[in-house]
């Protein structure tokens, strides 16, 4: 019998990741990944099949309309992998609001519900949302799947998704969601088969890529994180700025002349590493630059980070475990000991050299508090729930 394929989508604001997975079991199997570069020029298509990496130009454009791009994205993908043979696909979508509580199946009504929803994630909802559509256009026939970086933290209680703002507002939908939801899904579950013990408790995950957020976690469930309403709050991040006291906006908004354009792609585009140090927004750039901004731009990354670490703690009554994931979290060893020594009066002591080497357990034995550094793998879980939905006997709709 011929294997089949699953494929999952994740739109970023500059890059399309795409995984795909081979199912000849009852578990998919990752047997290749590719990434659509929009920042390059020429875009390019960034494959890996196996061990062997392939860097592919498009000839289409990232306008509004992404079906001709998709549709060169798929011959290409299709010289390296029998796409005849792809069952159903998964798509990373930022902003459930309250209309989810779990993946779905997208179709027309789905569709829509998403739409509504853009003006809670104006950087990312309508990114997720063209791209569906392309591949709706180019398989219209094709089983697809939402997965929603929201639902995760609808375990949360009412309280702490409550912003102190008049009830009416909060009951048309302004409240804490929280986001990287599918990354912390992932991570929780491998926390629990690696350490079930650890698992079970009081655990706070941070996930520090160029979007970031930490994430309080008791029992594999939500119960708080940094990021609340948007994907701005919280801890900086490569370009956003994470907290910021609701006065600074009214300054600009008044005083300075901003107009609501200018300060949105300031918050979303010229903040958080990249305005602190006035060079960069990776993080990797500014280590290796080392200059006096550069230095200011780390330690507010990893003050902040600890200092959420704190809050988190005081939302779960406790904390016996500290997890970092992500691209940051994962490989810079040197941002997990700043925010550790920001943590010593906890009992937050690192094994130095398992740091350095970026194992899974990087705290001493001696340390009150037990750290971990986990991969995450947002793909897996989104091909994991588009797969429940498919083998549920659901198909596409009529429409």
């Amino acid at each position: 019998m011929t294997d089949r394929l699953l494929l999952t989508f994740n739109a970023g604001s500059s890059t399309v990741k795409i995984g795909i997975f081979r199912l000849s079991g009852d578990e998919p199997e990752r047997v290749g990944k590719a990434v659509v570069d929009f920042a390059s020029q020429p875009l390019m298509l960034h494959l890996k099949e196996g061990p062997t990496q392939f860097e592919l130009p498009l000839e289409g454009e990232a306008g509004d309309d992404l079906a001709d791009l998709m549709d060169e994205v798929f011959r290409e993908l299709g010289k390296h992998f029998d796409l005849r043979t792809v069952i159903a696909a998964g798509h990373r979508i930022v902003h459930g609001g309250d209309a989810f509580d779990g993946p779905v199946e997208l179709n027309l009504e789905t569709i829509e519900k998403i739409r509504t929803l853009t003006e809670l994630a104006p950087l990312h909802q309508p990114q997720a949302l063209r791209l569906i559509r392309a591949v709706r256009h180019l398989r219209p026939a094709l089983f697809q799947t939402g997965s929603f970086d929201t639902t995760f933290h609808a375990t949360q209680q009412d309280l702490v998704r409550r912003i102190a703002i008049p009830r009416a507002y909060h009951d048309r939908g302004i409240k804490r969601y929280g986001f990287h939801g599918l990354s912390y899904r992932y991570v929780a579950g491998a926390l629990a088969r690696k350490e079930p013990e650890v698992g079970r408790g009081k655990v706070v995950m941070a996930h520090l890529g160029s979007g970031a957020s930490l994430c309080a976690i008791e029992n594999s469930q939500s119960r708080d994180t940094s990021m609340g309403f948007s994907t701005l709050d919280g801890i900086p991040m490569a370009t956003r700025p994470g907290w910021l006291d609701p006065g600074v906006l009214l300054h600009f908004l008044g005083p300075l002349g901003k107009t609501v354009r200018e300060v949105e792609d300031m918050l979303y585009h010229q903040s958080g590493l990249l305005g602190v140090s006035g060079l960069s927004g990776d993080i990797r750039d500014l280590f290796e630059d080392g200059g006096a901004q550069a230095q200011e731009a780390i330690d507010l990354f990893t003050l902040r980070i600890a200092g959420e670490i704190c809050r988190l703690a005081s939302t779960l009554e406790g904390l016996d475990a500290i997890v970092f994931t992500a691209g940051i979290g994962e490989n810079q060893p040197k941002v997990r000991e700043r925010v550790a020594e920001r943590l010593l009066w906890l009992g937050v002591e690192l094994d130095t050299a398992a740091n350095e080497r970026n194992a899974m357990k990087i705290s001493t034995p001696t340390s009150r508090i037990a750290v971990y550094v986990i991969p995450t793998d947002e793909e897996q879980m989104i091909v994991e729930e588009c797969l429940s939905l498919f083998t549920a006997g659901k198909r596409p709709a009529a429409s």
